[in-house]
């Protein structure tokens, strides 16, 4: 029976799962300064997450994770991939241009966290020096 179970499970981890990119941009094509693209996505659980630096001096960092979520950060100027196997709300930015509103989520399933994410977002946004509203702008996307 554990061999069933198994079986199962490294079906849905290595066949189901899907790999989602996000590109890192100076401006995309709407003329959107210091952007992830997309800035807000849901996966399930299982599914990656590839960060892509299509420009120099990006990379990508969690700030807020759902309890008992392992946080996440790339390294300069390199792709990574990343697998979300806890549900609930990621927020994550740039490092270098967190104050100009590079800033993404991504959603994991359902939104378990969400009382978290709303105590954070205030908080911030009021870092954003500029791009100013991201952070609530992609923050209706999320699914309760």
């Amino acid at each position: 029976m554990k061999k069933i179970f198994m079986a199962i499970f490294l079906f849905h981890t290595f066949i189901l799962a899907k790999d989602y990119e996000i590109k890192m941009l100076d401006i995309d094509k709407d003329g959107k300064t210091m952007v992830f693209e997309p800035a807000y996505v849901h996966i399930e659980q299982g599914d990656s997450v590839t960060f892509v630096p299509t420009h120099k001096s990006h990379w990508a960092k969690s700030l807020v994770v759902p309890e008992g979520a392992e946080k996440f950060e790339s390294k300069l100027d390199e792709k990574a991939t990343f697998v979300f196997e806890k549900e609930g709300v990621y927020l994550y930015v740039c490092p270098p241009h967190q104050m100009m509103s590079m800033v993404g989520i991504i959603q994991v399933g359902r939104a378990t966290n969400i009382d978290k994410i709303e105590d954070a977002l205030p908080k911030l946004e009021r870092k954003s020096m500029s791009n100013k509203g991201r952070w609530e702008e992609y923050a209706k996307h999320i699914v309760q």
